[in-house]
């Protein structure tokens, strides 16, 4: 056991080829011979898990053998090993004088990991708490410990591990049981001999008391105040997650104590301000053989250890002598019961995933998933000792000295340290090469170089046929009526006893200077308390009566025009039916008389908002990236910049700053005003048809309720496009999208200097919207060029964790990479592609290969409760779809080199750059480059 990442490796290097199915990398090859839904791999701290999904059951067999071939008879090529973990290597591997390095696609994913604030705490809380066996090292890879791993230790560790003895397969679904057995025995398990594998986790001894210990980040540029960036937890030790019944009552009893303004934990260390939110590690957890809770700030001052440690004890105390509220319990059992009848189209993976630690530790995962049973015995247990979850506390928490206190502070020479630490062990590596070994690695760099450059014979794997896909789409019916005179979409579906609400409000008449308050608006307008209710106790009555209200804003670009678009906020919730009534009551208080007098909660809830967008960035900064790219190609994306893009981030750490919010409190109500307007307003209910007459009748009363907010108001904008909800209906009932005729497209290349040490790069072209003849060939074009040239360029020879391209319905093409070494390098391989693309060096097979994994997106299922939302949203219905379906069956290689040329030519394009990354040097110099 070591940090190696030796799991984390082989989980990749499996996935480079095998034994029936010698090509390399058949994982990212099968993405695009496939239907799947789901393909992807994960090492947790004990476990890696394959797992994969899809809805043609030829493709499941293709998978199945696929996967079964590459865990059990893996090439392990030494190649592989080099690309997928690490290598010593030139940085320009042709020239044999430019610097040494490590290079590695592990190497530089667990780079970007540790330069991440909060997954370092939550690895190093694991490694302290649990110092004994398997969870003091880190199973993905510690940086600096990845280059003492050997080609040898990884093949040795496959041959020990992975045998069948040693592993546990899992099915979902309703393909016959029977095939999936008997392809499992006959293509893996006849195969080997049972062996009684020595993988046990044991259990760590328990401390006789409790230790104190302290870890460094780097600072956060972002954070919503410089002066308070520590983050403080104590954690403690509980029980074996093998007993289920035990293991399910913690996890209640953790959500008791920490979820909602209602809980001791939010009470007593949130509401004070302390911090800026709990710290990302807080709550239960049930990953390792033995459970912990954690419980702490994140965003503190350094000077109020001590507070929260007493705060912590004190509350501890608290729950002890008072117990909890029989109406928050009621909550959390409302939640449950709502966790099992809402239908996800991940559900099969989300019950592989839930049991994997449970079982992987020899548990029962059949009694883990009798969740109702568990939900009767916990009532059980409480009627019979009312003083049961007291208990609990007591024995856990209050009586229990394996408790782990763990502070972080940041360290402005935090990167600095981890640069010189790298360079210290790539020197020490250098120091014992002889001549041989440099003359090696320079000629096995070109080795690689060549074989990535290679193009490769992939007909050794099982691919499904372009007419294996279903030529018409299946129809969805949707009924459009009206409440109170605004339009309201109706469409029945097998919901399981729930009723899914939705209603878009545009915001044309709202002031442009008010328009970036508009995300603050809608994450607090459910939280601020509304009618009777205060804050708590509407968070109380939204988990006793529903599953979740939430708003959230909407850019929705035309499906003809790249300059007309709608913008709006969505407001969305559901509830068991017999719930109906109640939850219109809650919305009906929220249009009628939300709350806007408590500067403090404000406060509260614009701290925990900021924080979690800072946090955010490390982990989707190509998404931050490709935002701010385009925000000069077409009016949605400028946008969709105010909405959620670096400008939002740095707005709220604006707000988050301020000493007093009465002036932001004081717009809400304004905001209000323009935005919950029935005026502008329609709906949509998902419910099963036995419920719809219901359903509909409760929207009638709460159109009733909410008439008085009802106001023409003049649109902001002057050109105003209305567009029809059903085209063929003779009904009035219209979008009303917002036109910029005067709209002028620029380029601009923005650097956003961050204290990482990867980059995130961005470039987008200004291409045709959703109903234009040559979408479906842009669509084709970005996932062949991906699959076929990018991932190559960016991910195999740059070392990135992973790149490639999209087409947007908002007529935006983008080119992106993600936890990138390099930055402008991956600008010429996006031009590359282009380029790869005009000549035509692609065959017809790459061609279908591309459409299949199109299908596979756009035929990914649709849960019940989303079904007709894209007809309501966009307007794009099922005619709308199908014409689509048939352009991307018809796109021929002439269609494709044509677009390349076409849209993303040089000259032809206009085009958006933007990179998120460390200081550099050369762009800096550069005046065609705006840094922030």
């Amino acid at each position: 056991m070591d940090s190696t990442g030796v799991t984390h490796i082989l989980e990749h290097t499996v996935l480079c080829g095998s034994q029936r199915f010698p090509c390399r990398d058949p994982f990212f090859k099968m993405l695009n011979r496939s239907l799947s839904t789901f393909m992807n791999a994960f090492t947790a701290s004990d476990y890696t898990m394959y797992p994969f999904s899809t809805q043609n059951a030829k493709d499941f067999q293709n998978l199945l053998s696929v996967y079964l071939d590459a865990v059990f008879f893996p090439c392990l090529r030494e190649l592989d090993f080099w690309q997928e973990g690490w290598r010593l290597e030139h940085k320009t591997p042709t020239d044999p004088s430019s610097r040494l390095m490590f290079k590695g696609v592990v190497f530089n994913e667990m780079k970007g990991e540790f330069s991440d604030n909060e997954r370092l705490y939550a690895q190093r809380l694991q490694n302290k708490l649990l110092p004994d066996h398997t969870y003091a090292v880190v199973s993905g890879g510690e940086p600096l410990a990845i280059p003492d791993l050997t080609w040898e230790q990884l093949k040795h560790f496959h041959a020990t591990h992975y045998h069948p003895s040693n592993a546990r397969f899992f099915t979902y679904g309703d393909l016959p049981l029977e095939q999936h057995l008997q392809q499992i025995e006959e293509e893996a398990l006849s195969k080997f001999e049972r062996t009684e594998p020595n993988t046990a986790v044991p259990s760590q001894t328990h401390w006789d008391k409790p230790r104190v210990d302290h870890v460094t980040c780097r600072p956060d540029a972002l954070a919503p105040d410089p002066m308070k960036q520590n983050t403080l937890c104590m954690s403690y030790l509980l029980g074996d997650i093998t007993d289920t019944f035990e293991t399910f009552t913690l996890s209640l009893l953790s959500s008791l104590m920490i979820s909602g303004p209602n809980s001791p934990f939010y009470k007593a260390l949130i509401e004070p301000e302390i911090g800026s939110d709990f710290s990302s590690s807080v709550g239960f957890d049930g990953s390792t053989r033995q459970a912990s809770f954690t419980i702490g700030l994140q965003g503190m001052a350094e000077a109020d250890t001590e507070t929260v440690k007493h705060i912590i004890a004190q509350s501890i105390d608290d729950i002890i002598a008072t117990g909890f509220e029989e109406e928050q319990i009621e909550a959390l059992l409302h939640k449950i019961e709502i966790q099992m009848k809402h239908q996800s189209t991940s559900f099969g993976l989300a019950l592989a995933s839930y049991i994997a630690s449970c079982w992987n530790h020899d548990g029962d995962p059949v009694q883990l998933l009798k969740i109702s049973e568990n939900v009767s015995r916990f009532r059980q247990c409480l009627k019979e000792n009312p003083r049961y979850l007291q208990d609990k506390v007591q024995h856990y928490f209050k009586d229990n000295t394996h408790r782990l206190t763990l502070t972080m502070s940041p360290d402005e020479r935090f990167l600095e340290k981890q640069a010189e630490a790298e360079e210290q062990k790539l020197q020490q590596k250098i120091q014992n090469l002889s001549d041989a070994d440099h003359k090696d690695i320079y000629e096995k760099g070109l080795q690689l170089l060549a074989v990535q450059s290679t193009t490769q014979d992939a007909s050794c794997l099982p691919a499904l046929k372009v007419s294996d896909i279903e030529p018409i789409i299946p129809y969805t019916p949707v009924q459009l009526g009206t409440a109170g005179g605004v339009p309201v979409q109706c469409c029945e579906q097998p919901t399981n006893g729930m009723v899914y609400f939705r209603a878009m409000c545009n915001l044309n008449s709202l002031p442009e200077d008010l328009k970036i308050y508009v995300p603050l608006f809608c994450s607090v307008i459910t939280k601020l308390g509304c009618g009777e209710l205060d804050y708590r106790q509407q968070a109380q009555r939204i988990e006793l009566k529903t599953g979740g209200m939430s708003v959230s804003p909407q850019i929705i670009p035309d499906t003809d025009d790249l300059d007309l678009y709608e913008q709006g906020i969505i407001l969305s919730s559901s509830c068991l039916d017999r719930n109906l009534p109640d939850m219109f009551q809650l919305w009906s208080d929220i249009f009628n008389s939300p709350h806007f007098d408590d500067e403090q909660h404000l406060r509260v809830l614009v701290m925990m908002s900021s924080q979690e967008l800072s946090n955010g960035i490390s982990y989707s900064g190509h998404m931050y990236a490709m935002t701010r790219a385009a925000r000069t190609l077409v009016p949605t994306a400028d946008l969709q910049e105010t909405f959620g893009g670096m400008d939002q981030v740095k707005f709220m750490k604006s707000i988050a700053e301020m000493t007093d919010l009465t002036s932001v409190l004081r717009k809400l109500p304004w905001i209000k005003r323009h935005l919950l307007n029935p005026e502008n307003m329609r709906c949509a209910v998902n419910a099963t048809p036995q419920k719809m007459s219901d359903a509909a009748g409760e929207v009638e009363r709460f159109m009733g309720n909410i008439a008085a907010n009802r106001k023409e108001r003049k649109p902001v904008r002057p050109t105003v496009v209305e567009r029809a909800l059903d085209p063929q209906a003779a009904s009035s009932a219209s979008r009303k999208l917002i036109s910029e005729p005067h709209f002028k497209p620029c380029q601009m290349k923005t650097y956003f200097q961050l204290p990482f040490n990867v980059n995130f790069v961005s470039e987008c072209v200004r291409t045709v919207p959703f109903s234009h003849a040559d979408y479906a060939s842009l669509c084709i074009l970005a996932r062949m060029m991906t699959a076929k040239f990018l991932h190559g360029e960016i991910r195999e020879k740059g070392g990135a964790y992973g790149g490639g391209a999209r087409m947007g319905g908002g007529g935006l093409f983008s080119f992106y990479s993600y936890r990138d070494p390099n930055s402008t390098q991956t600008l010429s391989a996006f031009r590359g592609g282009v380029e790869w693309a005009r000549a035509g060096k692609f065959t017809q097979q790459d061609i279908n290969e591309a459409k299949l994994s199109v299908f596979s997106a756009v035929d990914a299922p649709v849960a019940p409760s989303d079904k007709g939302l894209g007809c309501f949203l966009n307007g794009i219905t099922d005619e709308l779809k199908q014409r689509y379906r048939e352009r991307l069956f018809a796109v021929t290689d002439k269609n494709l080199i044509d677009v390349a040329g076409r849209y993303l030519g040089v000259g032809q394009q206009t085009c958006g750059v933007a990179i998120l990354g460390p200081e550099n040097e050369s762009i800096r110099k550069d005046p065609s480059w705006v840094v922030k």
